[in-house]
């Protein structure tokens, strides 16, 4: 490969990468309204509209994680599934932070004591599964548990 084509190569996966960014958010977006009235009806609680937008946006990441498993490539799995939730979180979060500054808006990030408390136990496990290099089962577990106990906190605050 010549070293000319090596930046147009970088920036058409740049520039596909933002196309393909602004489309699921976007997709998340136009999705919401409808999302969040079928919520209300259902009577659930308003955290879950946060859930199911934030499982839209990174449903394409979950589907190569889920798939990666299925072909018994945990770390791959693994990888994909906690690389792309820090992605986003390491992603959003500053950018919202630097807005409310620039702004001098209140920034309030709206977590009970609760979900501080699942959110500090799933770094730690976290740093425990990519500490060690290798993923086994038993952490993939850990980590299902971890989720589930989160949606259920969500449904029953």
């Amino acid at each position: 490969m010549s070293t000319c084509t090596r930046p147009r190569r970088r920036i058409a996966s740049f520039g596909l990468l933002l196309l393909s960014l602004v489309t699921v958010v976007g997709l998340a977006k136009a999705l919401s309204p409808t999302i969040e009235r079928v919520i209300l009806e259902s009577g659930a609680p308003n955290a879950v509209l946060g859930i199911v937008i934030a499982m839209l946006v990174l449903l394409p990441e979950t589907t190569a994680a889920v798939r990666a498993a299925r072909a018994d490539r945990l770390q791959t799995s693994v990888n994909l599934a906690i690389g792309s939730a820090l992605a986003s979180i390491g992603l959003t979060i500053p950018v919202i932070a630097v807005t409310a500054i620039a702004l001098k808006l209140p920034l309030v990030m709206g977590l009970d004591p609760k979900d501080l408390v699942m959110l500090a136990v799933t770094f730690l496990v976290s740093v425990v599964t990519l500490g060690t290099g290798r993923t086994n089962m038993l952490q993939g577990a850990v980590h299902l548990v971890l989720f589930a106990t989160f949606l259920f906190l969500a449904f029953v605050p």
